[in-house]
């Protein structure tokens, strides 16, 4: 490696690459992870210049980066077709369009300002997995890289096409009023025209494009974010309230009475709709979801199975699609509607037109529909800071610990475990059907702990209190970004 090439090994996560621009990667990394993906590309597709689709989120520094991604993929032989400003689901969208070899979206997401990083994928509608990003972390950092002529082209105006295909195929008859947040980030300028052209009418919210992201990141699980988007259905006596993170795959959705409902609910409202016209379905949850799928009496009539899956956009759409389910969705917004819904990948608008359905379908409000489910007392995603190189050895701890709870049927707030899942960390659960969740964040320094309870507020903070506690023995943990 020369000198002057900066690039963390530690930026290549489970299912995408985040680093924090300059500090942790420089512009010579970035063409080196654009040679590693090129390179990645043309050993899976066997062929010397594949096409590949590239767009950018709107952060001040992305065009940059996206300069200098495209100058390593093209030195390896791609031919590049750029999209532009985009969406992440746009980039995916634009590969079945065009019909080429793979994917890069450059994009941090959700994550601060100064963090930047790439979704990629090569397999149609499926972004990197594990295994993939591991051979392409070691093809990078050891410049394993092929060499070839690649040129680029520009894809004019191609936004107008996703906006269409997604209005064309869902309009609804009933007359919805839906605020629309978008945090200033890149959704704002796809997610108020679709919704609108579906027939929603439609409320903006920070929907102008401010790479500063003035009031609140744009992330549909900042209870900021929520608390804004919840002012103004009340004040605008709204039927819905949207948030869109700032790759708008994720969305987050605030009912009619200005109360949050957490995407895993809003999964089983979708899930129970659809089930009605799809029998006999599978459908794909993460393990930081609700307990309620499980024995869900409308799933269970329509014979429909739920499986509970390794938390992560790559990892439920990858699930979504080998088991052939209808659908998945993921505590944190992300949801997959496989056909003939969609593709099998994570469209935040999509998820909110699903919604939008829901309410056409039924002469009810969204918050009376959500009556219908058990209530439960569910926690936000709280996540305490781990250092990366520290985090899986300290969930590897506490699954120890809990296995051998269970194992002497040691009682929790007067409950044995009864179920211990442990696909993604650890997810254990009681008799009455309560749960709580440990796990290391995929793309952050940190923990993600979850719990829900089924009885009550008390009994849900009760197993939190366990947790920190456990946690906390270690010595290992910092702060949480908030907390119940």
């Amino acid at each position: 490696m020369s000198e002057d090439l900066k690039i963390d090994p530690y930026g290549f996560r489970e299912y995408d690459a985040r680093w924090v621009y300059e500090k942790d990667i420089n512009q010579l990394g970035i063409t080196n992870l654009g040679k590693g993906l090129g390179s990645q590309i043309i050993e899976h597709t066997k062929k010397n210049n594949p096409r590949v689709i590239v767009g950018h989120d709107y952060r001040s520094y992305s065009e940059e980066i996206k300069t200098a991604l495209k100058k390593g993929l093209i030195s390896t032989g791609c031919l590049i077709e750029d999209i532009g400003l985009s969406l992440s689901p746009m980039v995916y969208f634009a590969q079945f369009n065009l019909n080429a070899d793979a994917v890069a979206m450059v994009t941090a997401s959700h994550n601060e300002n100064g963090w930047t990083g790439v979704k990629m994928g090569i397999r149609k509608g499926l972004t990197h997995a594990p295994e993939e990003m591991k051979e392409l972390k070691d093809i990078t950092l050891n410049e394993k890289f092929l060499e070839g002529n690649g040129k680029e082209k520009l894809i004019k105006n191609f936004k107008e096409i996703y906006k269409k295909d997604l209005i064309n195929k869902n309009k609804i008859s009933k007359k919805i009023k839906a605020v629309v947040a978008c945090g200033n980030g890149t959704a704002g300028i796809f997610a108020p025209d679709i919704l609108r052209g579906i027939g929603c009418e439609v409320i903006e919210l920070d929907c102008n494009l401010d790479w500063t992201f003035p009031k609140y990141n744009p992330n549909p699980e900042d209870l900021k974010m929520l608390h804004e988007i919840s002012k103004a259905v009340k004040q605008n006596n709204a039927d819905i309230g949207f948030g869109f993170d700032g790759d708008g795959d994720r969305v987050g959705v605030i009912d009619d009475k200005g109360k949050e409902i957490f995407s895993d609910k809003i999964g089983l409202l979708i899930a129970r709709n659809l089930s009605k016209k799809h029998k006999n379905s599978k459908f794909i949850v993460d393990v930081k979801s609700t307990g309620i799928y499980k024995n869900d009496e409308i799933l269970n009539i329509n014979q429909c199975e739920t499986i509970y899956w390794k938390t992560g956009h790559s990892h439920i759409k990858r699930k979504v699609h080998n088991e052939k389910a209808l659908a998945g969705f993921e505590k944190s917004g992300h949801f997959f509607f496989n056909q003939p819904l969609g593709y099998g990948y994570d469209d935040g608008i999509n998820s909110a037109i699903q919604v939008c359905h829901l309410l056409n379908n039924q002469n009810k409000k969204i918050s009376e529909i959500m009556n219908e489910i058990p209530k439960t007392f569910q926690s936000p995603t709280m996540a305490p800071y781990c250092k990366d190189e520290e985090k899986y050895k300290v969930v590897a701890e506490a699954v120890k610990e809990i296995e051998r709870l269970k194992k002497e049927k040691i009682k929790i707030d007067d409950q044995e475990i009864s179920e211990v899942l442990t696909v993604n960390g650890i997810r254990f659960s009681f008799q009455d059907g309560s749960w709580g969740l440990i796990r290391a964040s995929s793309n952050k320094p940190s923990l993600v702990i979850v719990t829900e309870s089924l009885t009550s507020d008390e009994r849900k903070k009760k197993i939190f209190d366990f947790i920190d506690d456990l946690l906390q023995k270690t010595g290992k943990i910092g702060e949480y970004d908030q907390k119940i």
